[in-house]
């Protein structure tokens, strides 16, 4: 069936639309591009269900190829049949397909084999017919010495061998012991004896089970972490009664002596060789779906960290904060570029105070300073007071989350930035520049690095960074590049071109100066018409010499605007400020072979805002003073919050006391909430009221719920312990590396 078929029923899109998106892929063209700026040829797919295609077309042409090697292998043994080719043709996943394969697989030296080499496989083809007759008799005449088979007992073994193995290697049983599996296997784990104190923060896990196929993702990545770990044993148990009677119903045929050695072999089948090849494909398959759960769960708080409200071009004062060591302070222009850097001592004691706060009131009055940067680490809080209480008018103060600041700061991006400052001025500069921009200063980490998501470290890398990268991408593409101003780093996440093309950007910037206009960008060393096609609608010239260069519509749709603005006697800026203009224009006269209403429709919501940031306003937040620790906090009081991070059992909320506090899933809101996403996002400004306090743990309890729907505080179960034990422990351990 050919892919389009398959993927049109499964994904519910037309096979068309399938067949279109695939030729634009296979041609180069990137996701955001076909979603933008492709909607008639495509039928509006979104980025998502354009992923959805290239992510199936992938393994469709996985499965495929797999296939042609295996007609290979086996047609080389000399036992490829038409009707095994036929099957393998029709297997429909790799599943299938290695259980067609695996009679014919080569093999280690095994029982069944060793069995067969001394001759034994007529004798077990004898047994599976269970005829009315003795096996004893019959296995006599495999009595031979000089083959190994010294006795008939060790023919009648190599036989059941023989017949444990084909049956394990039967197709309709895998298949069907493997829904078995699927449906009816427990999840068991217990604690490795002499753990018990090393293994607390699993406690919950100690003599636990649960239905497999019920089991979240984070509770899977947990118990599996634990076994990594050695602190857990865990096991995929089912029980036999549940898998044998279906082998004696397709095997057994007789009741006789054949039949006894058959049941043999089948319980020999089942324990030796099926059971542990199904509890193997099982803890694949069930770590497969846990990685993907926590992959979408890492990839949505990216997204909503990278495209949280900016600042702005604002000149700012960054402070990286700290007690000892001081407060390393920089100036930034509105543009990013480090002014100047200095350290204060407002912790020190002694005129530290004083004499920082006539530097911080000095920088501010030259510079000209509209907002201050804070780090939230260590002294984040102490430091927001000092400031705030130096009673800067008109200075709007923020706090920012530094989460892998000291990544950049010792990365080769950092040195190539700043090769002349230390790490210290480095770290500050990115924390003003994330307030600024945070898309633009964040995609120079790795975003397994930026504080967010669940068990990422523990996923499947590979697939974490594709979702990562798709991610990035995506929320590159959505904002809109300033060519002029951009990174080497933000530059490459634009579609079409990649890390070379640009740094070529880069080097014709420096070469030449600013881009005058986007047609300019052909002039950069190879970046041909392909690449050009690709990004010029994600990048922005402000003031540019074509008055669309600063907008999302494409130069291949410059003539039609111009048009536009023709038939209605006036120029295209007229068009970008005029709305009274805007509407007079009749979209159905522009219709073509190659534009259609979508695309239309996009040109004239552009032409209202040409440019303009997706992205939410900027809006200041303030934690409530005299809450600085834990040892501040009181069960019942009610804080201002910053979502820092969302898993599936609950959110984490920044409430300015250097531990993030837990919203369960139970208390995000009064009514029951099966997502977290559902009612909260990464970044977001929330109220909580304190519910638990924990100071020698370090772990506090926070909820959402409205006073309604908030009773007397409830006993936090286990398994809530445990979540928020291991979530607080992975942001302890994160904390290290910032």
């Amino acid at each position: 069936m050919a892919y389009e078929i398959i993927i049109s029923q499964e994904l519910g899109i037309n096979s068309r639309q399938v067949a279109t998106t695939m030729q634009l892929l296979d041609d180069g063209a990137t996701v955001p591009f076909i979603a933008r700026y492709r909607k008639e040829l495509t039928g509006s797919l979104d980025e998502v269900q354009i992923t959805s295609i290239r992510d199936r077309v992938q393994q469709l042409r996985d499965l495929d190829k797999r296939k042609e090697a295996i007609l290979r292998s086996i047609a080389d043994q000399g036992k490829l049949t038409g009707e095994l080719e036929q099957q393998i043709s029709d297997a429909a996943t790799m599943a299938i397909l290695e259980d067609i394969y695996l009679p014919y697989k080569p093999k280690r030296k095994t029982r069944a084999s060793v069995a067969r080499e001394r001759g034994l496989q007529p004798l077990a083809e004898q047994l599976l017919l269970q005829e009315n007759t003795d096996p004893t008799e019959i296995a006599a005449g495999f009595v031979d010495a000089e083959k190994g088979v010294s006795s008939v007992e060790e023919a009648l073994a190599g036989a059941r061998d023989i017949v444990a193995e084909h049956i394990s290697e039967d197709l309709d049983v895998r298949t069907r012991t493997r829904k078995i599996f699927l449906e009816q296997a427990q999840f068991v784990s217990r604690v490795v004896p002499g753990k018990e104190e090393e293994a607390i923060k699993y406690k919950d896990y100690f003599e636990w089970s649960e239905p497999l196929k019920d089991a979240p993702s984070h509770r899977v990545l947990a118990m599996r972490r634990g076994e990594k770990e050695g602190m857990l044993y865990l096991d995929i148990a089912v029980e036999e009664e549940k898998v044998l009677p279906m082998l004696e119903k397709r095997y057994i045929k007789a009741s006789n002596g054949a039949a006894g050695h058959i049941k043999q072999a089948l319980q020999d089948s089942y324990k030796r060789l099926l059971k542990p090849s199904m509890e193997t494909e099982v803890r694949v398959l069930t770590r497969q779906r846990a990685d993907e759960e926590a992959i979408r769960v890492f990839a949505d708080n990216v997204r909503q960290l990278l495209l949280a409200a900016p600042l702005g071009q604002k000149r700012l004062l960054a402070i990286d904060p700290g007690f000892r060591t001081g407060c390393k302070t920089v100036v930034l222009d509105g543009q990013g570029n480090l002014l100047e850097n200095t350290a204060i001592y407002p912790h020190t004691g002694g005129g530290g105070a004083s004499e920082a706060g006539k530097t911080v009131r000095h920088l501010v009055d030259k510079y000209k300073i509209e907002a201050i940067a804070i780090g939230n680490g260590t002294a984040g809080r102490e430091t927001e007071e000092f400031v705030r209480k130096l009673d800067l008018n008109g200075v709007t103060i923020v706090m920012v989350n530094e989460s892998g600041a000291s990544i950049y700061s010792a990365s080769e991006v950092a040195r190539e930035e700043f090769p002349d400052q230390d790490v210290t001025v480095r770290g500050a500069v990115s924390i003003g520049r994330r307030l600024m921009d945070p898309l633009a200063e964040l995609v120079k980490i790795d975003p397994k690095s930026i504080g967010v998501g669940q068990y990422q470290h523990d996923v499947d890398q590979s697939k974490l960074q594709t979702a990562l990268d798709d991610t990035v991408i995506s929320c590159v593409n959505a904002v809109g590049v300033e060519l002029n101003t951009a990174s080497k780093q933000i530059l490459s996440y634009v579609s079409g071109l990649g890390p070379a093309l640009a740094q070529q950007i880069v080097n014709y910037r420096i070469a030449n100066g600013p881009f005058r206009s986007r047609r300019e960008l052909k002039k950069v060393p190879r970046l041909g018409d392909k690449a050009f096609e690709q990004a010029a609608g994600f990048l922005r010239i402000r003031n540019g010499e074509h008055p669309l260069d600063g907008s999302a519509v494409h130069p291949e749709r410059y003539t039609l605007v111009e048009q536009m603005a023709k038939d209605l006697s006036v120029d295209v800026r007229d068009l970008l400020t005029n709305e009274q203009l805007r509407k007079q224009i009749d979209v159905r006269k522009y219709v073509s072979d190659e534009v259609g209403i979508p695309t239309l429709n996009d040109i004239i919501s552009e032409l209202s805002k040409p440019g303009r940031d997706p992205r939410e306003q900027f809006e200041e937040f303030k934690f409530t003073d005299g809450v600085n620790s834990i040892a501040d906090l009181r069960v019942g009081m009610k804080l201002p919050g910053i979502v820092t991070n969302i898993t599936n059992f609950g959110a984490f909320v920044d409430i300015g006391v250097h531990q993030d506090g837990l919203v369960h899933l139970s208390q995000l809101a009064n009514r029951y909430v099966a997502d977290p996403h559902e009612v909260v996002k990464v970044q977001q400004k929330v109220m909580v009221t304190v519910t638990e306090i924990d100071e020698r743990r370090n772990r506090i309890g926070l909820s959402m719920k409205t006073e309604e729907g908030r009773s007397q505080p409830k006993k936090t179960s286990g398994r809530q312990r445990t979540e928020s034990d291991m979530a607080t422990k992975l942001a302890a351990l994160a904390s290290k590396f910032k």
